[in-house]
């Protein structure tokens, strides 16, 4: 697999055989236990009551995976990728949630393997698992794939956030089981955590030269009309603001490319439905850099707490030397004396050239590769790693 990342291959010990059958998915009421959950089924009430609670309860945020972002985005593309959502119960009370796909290629090598299920406009795979529940959730679940691994050699987990509840569960769980892991690639974006107030973080992020040429941008930019900024939440002028934005990205280098969100219907109608979902369940930020009322630079983010994810942003590029974008994200740090947000997570590739200028903080997410089903199975997962391990290595690529 000579164009496959280079993979590092850990084992604690020996692994075990299969869990016994009181492990499986279909234990009895009282047992911890995976049940297999069809995109219709999310949509029921009393399972969304349970969802709304776990979201509440989660040992870590992931608002991807939340009902406002998850349901449309299965509604799109989850029929034609097979997704089945895994739903963690512990007795009647649903404790994780984690939507998986089974997928027949490996980095362009046709692997079978079962995985976290994230499509193009969604950037973290954490499952939704209730504080508390962490270990007993990655237990449940590693059980259901020994016993119905079917024809899929591994599971693959992408883009867990290191350090937390969830890694340190998955690396306890590991470790206990003897279970066989690779990591197949690791991460770094920006991130925005500080106990500074913005205008202290500001002065440590950047140096005071760029400072003043912010000022000189703003400046100039505001010479040209009436330059306000805007912040809104929930839902107010959200359908107005949406169309914006649409034709504001397109506008640029993504329209032309053919990726922007208003080049396909389905994108377009998803990230509609989706910002229309997080305003109803407040979890909606949208700020605006506005030029005689027309938007020269827009963001729109999730606030989950603890955290906050930038989910999309646009510039006008007429005005790119003005750094319209990077202007609208010094207004952002006011993210920092947001209540209840501790982060904020960029979603950014890494190495983002505007982003990486202002937040100084990084968020690294790990996507590992875990041994499942019989000890045979285990043993090729072992040498399909090893052959991995000597081949080249680029790790920027995802699973397909």
């Amino acid at each position: 697999m000579a164009n496959a990342p280079r993979l590092k291959l850990e084992r604690a010990r020996p692994a075990p055989a299969p869990p016994r059958a009181g492990a499986m998915s279909g234990a009895g009421a009282g047992a911890d236990r995976i049940v297999l959950l069809d995109p219709a089924d999310l949509r029921a009430p009393a399972l969304r009551a349970q969802w709304d609670r776990l979201v509440r309860d989660a040992s870590e945020p992931n608002p991807f995976f939340e009902p406002f972002f998850l349901v449309p985005g299965l509604a799109r593309w989850g029929a034609a990728a097979r997704v089945r959502v895994k739903a963690f119960y512990r007795g009647e009370r649903l404790c994780g949630l984690y939507p998986v796909v089974r997928a027949q290629r490996y980095f362009g090598y046709p692997v079978a393997h079962a995985t976290g299920w994230l499509h193009a406009n969604a950037f973290c795979g954490t499952p939704l698992v209730a504080r508390g529940a962490e270990e007993a959730f990655w237990r449940a679940l590693f059980a259901h794939f020994d016993r119905s691994a079917s024809y899929a050699l591994f599971l693959h987990v992408p883009t867990l956030p290191d350090n937390g509840p969830l890694a340190r569960a998955l690396e306890a769980v590991l470790a206990r089981q003897g279970r066989a892991r690779s990591v197949a690639r690791r991460e770094s974006r920006a991130m925005l955590a500080s106990d500074l107030d913005p205008a202290a973080y500001l002065e440590r992020a950047m140096r005071a030269k760029k400072r003043k040429e912010l000022r000189r941008q703003h400046t100039r930019l505001a010479e040209r009309g009436d330059l306000a900024f805007e912040r809104l939440g929930c839902e107010e002028r959200l359908a107005q603001w949406t169309d914006e934005f649409l034709a504001l990205e397109a506008a640029g280098w993504k329209g032309e490319a053919g990726s922007a969100l208003d080049s396909e219907a389905d994108t377009r109608t998803f990230f509609a439905e989706a910002l229309r979902g997080a305003a109803a369940a407040g979890r909606l930020e949208r700020l605006a850099l506005r030029l005689d009322g027309a938007p020269v630079a827009m963001l729109a983010s999730f606030l989950s707490a603890p955290g906050a994810f930038s989910f999309k942003t646009a510039f006008d590029e007429g005005h790119a030397r003005f750094s319209p974008g990077l202007l609208l994200q010094l207004e952002n740090l006011a993210l920092l004396e947001t209540p209840g947000i501790a982060w904020a997570d960029s979603c950014a590739a890494e190495g983002h050239s505007m982003i990486e200028r202002l937040w100084r903080e990084k968020r690294t997410l790990a996507s590992h590769n875990i041994a499942i089903g019989s000890p045979l199975r285990r043993a090729a997962f072992g040498a399909l790693m090893k052959w991995e391990n000597r081949g080249g290595a680029n790790r920027r690529r995802r699973p397909q």
